[in-house]
């Protein structure tokens, strides 16, 4: 038996949410859930604040620590992502019914929670925004400051001793990625070095090109494969590229080409695929906390190595109806200032008046993502009408509705269950999201091992 599965291995987190939530799990249904993985977990122990005058340290949780800590090297030694877990009293005195909850092809993973993550409805499908590639920009140039032979002769001044890439190694990294570098980015690297130990007798690149200059061999495509974007995230965006935008809003590009990085995680990409306004060949930086779009740096490669130029260029502000509508007590004050042919995304947050009613969303063209807060639909069963829903996410009295109504959308790709961390068992909303991947013929979330054991 694989030592994940036998109880002793999970004894001393036991101890700990039993003595940190004893009258909890004393109540009627009363439960403790909590997820851990290899890099990080999430279980509800209380936090201890670090005695005044001093920061917090791993020994003020020590017992946590250690407690997870054998959990963790379980899940190494079975190959494992992560596990979540749901305690419950069982009926023995002092006893406790451990339910573990392993990954699920039909499921993403939830975030930080037992609960089930989004839903897979469909084989392979994704959020629409990740399916978008760039749109043609017809007569789209290189700026008029892209000057390779500058570029290439004040690199060369700037590193007088440097050998840079071979041919070889250039054509190498172009069949990789299946693109042609472009012309100053081959510049650059003919002329620095294309590996990290080369570097070592030179100068800072970060002082010389103003990143972190990934080697040739870590030079890749930022596509929309390279972002990995949840639906319950990418479902929520729009892509919305106008015409005095330099760069378009996308996931990825198949004409990103990341070089760099600006030693925070952001990436700095070569851009083929500009915006309306944008040229081909400026560079741009992907953030690495957001799902979506880019930011411009320069309008060439020689324009920010050469000249210093890292601010981009102002971009005018043009009100448009939102692509993306959050209806809410300070947001948009209904269903009818949300609703316009453009519509993709209605999410429906914190609603202080009557529940509102779905009828002036009726028909639009393009909306494919609705999100509901508890209480705020006069009538669930109106998103039948919603008939080119991608994405629905609903709590779970809502779901009970439309599941018992027969309401549920035949369209949907993805579904997601808005639950409460520790107030809704997630063994119940298992049990609800088995129903919705029934209706669309998915495997049930079946991979739950019960293990039973004492609180001491």
């Amino acid at each position: 038996m694989s030592s994940l599965h036998d109880i002793a291995t999970w004894q001393p987190l036991l101890r700990l949410l039993h003595a940190a939530h004893a009258d909890r799990l004393s109540a009627p249904g009363g439960h403790v859930s909590g997820q851990i993985g290899p890099g990080a977990w999430s279980v509800a122990l209380p936090h201890r604040p670090p005695r005044p005058g001093r920061a917090s340290l791993v020994s003020d949780h020590q017992e946590e620590f250690d407690a997870v800590g054998l959990i963790i090297e379980a899940l190494k030694e079975d190959g494992s992502d992560g596990v979540s877990f749901v305690l419950e009293a069982s009926s023995v005195p002092g006893g406790v019914r451990l339910h573990l909850i392993e990954p699920n092809s039909s499921v993403e993973p939830g975030i930080a929670t037992a609960h089930p993550g989004t839903l897979l409805l469909a084989d392979g499908a994704l959020p629409e925004p990740v399916r978008r590639l760039p749109d043609p920009v017809p007569g789209a140039v290189p700026a008029a400051s892209a000057d390779v032979e500058l570029l290439r002769r004040t690199l060369r001044e700037r590193l007088p001793d440097a050998v840079g890439a071979t041919e070889e190694e250039i054509a190498a990294t172009e069949a990789r990625l299946g693109v042609p570098l472009p012309p100053e980015l081959r510049a650059l690297y003919q002329v620095v070095p294309g590996r990290y130990e080369d570097w070592d007798a030179l100068r800072d690149p970060y002082d010389l090109i103003g990143c972190e200059l990934f080697p040739l061999s870590e030079v890749y495509v930022a596509d929309a494969a390279s972002r990995d974007v949840l639906w319950q995230f990418g479902a929520m965006e729009a892509v919305e590229t106008g015409p005095e935008d330099s760069v378009q809003q996308l996931v990825g590009s198949p004409g990103w080409i990341v070089f760099g990085d600006d030693g925070g995680g952001d990436r700095l990409a070569v851009d083929l695929t500009p915006g309306p306004d944008g040229h081909v060949g400026q560079v741009i930086f992907i953030g690495h906390e957001g799902n979506i779009g880019a930011g411009l740096i320069a309008d060439s490669l020689t324009d920010m190595v050469v000249h210093g130029h890292f601010d981009g260029r102002p971009v005018p502000r043009v009100e448009r109806p939102p692509l993306v509508a959050h209806v809410n007590h300070v947001s948009l004050p209904g269903i009818e200032a949300a609703a316009h042919p453009g519509l993709e995304v209605l999410s429906i947050g914190v609603w202080k008046r009557e529940p509102l009613s779905l009828a002036p969303v009726f028909g639009l063209p393009r909306l494919r993502t609705l999100c509901a807060s508890a209480g705020t639909l006069a009538d669930p069963c109106e998103i039948r009408r919603l008939t080119r829903l991608e994405y629905l996410k609903l709590p779970p009295a809502e779901w009970r509705l439309l599941l018992d109504a027969g309401a549920v959308p035949t369209g949907l790709l993805a579904a997601g269950i808005e639950a409460h961390r520790q107030e809704d068992n997630p063994l119940r909303i298992i049990a609800l999201a088995n129903e919705i991947l029934a209706l669309y013929n998915r495997p049930p979330i079946t991979e739950i091992t019960v293990l039973e054991g004492v609180a001491s």
